[in-house]
């Protein structure tokens, strides 16, 4: 059994090789916009994003798919009713993702 200790390492690990591959800023502005809203469905995303970046929906999907689940700092809730998932950065690891995109610059 791993400690919490040694989970949020291995997340703060999983997120710095996440950002070394981020050659745009897109995925270093995701994860800000999750720090300052911290609820956000992948339309809502989109319609930011593509304000500053030339990028489609599918891309930010797969974005937010591999931060939730390959990452796993996001906690997913699907609505009883429509079909868009809200995805909400989880609470205790707000400090170490804010942490990381300063470390990272």
């Amino acid at each position: 059994m791993r400690s919490p200790g040694d989970i949020k390492r291995s997340i703060e690990d999983r997120l710095r090789g996440y950002l070394s591959r981020d050659h745009t800023g897109i995925r270093r502005e995701l994860l800000n916009l999750f720090v300052r809203i911290k609820s956000l469905t992948v339309p809502l995303i989109f319609e930011e994003m593509q304000q500053h970046y030339a990028i489609t929906y599918h891309s930010i999907a797969s974005m937010v798919g591999t931060i939730a689940s390959r990452i796993g700092i996001l906690h997913v809730r699907k609505p009883i009713e429509g079909n868009n998932c809200v995805y909400e950065l989880k609470e205790k690891y707000l400090d170490l993702v804010t942490r990381v995109m300063q470390s990272a610059v």
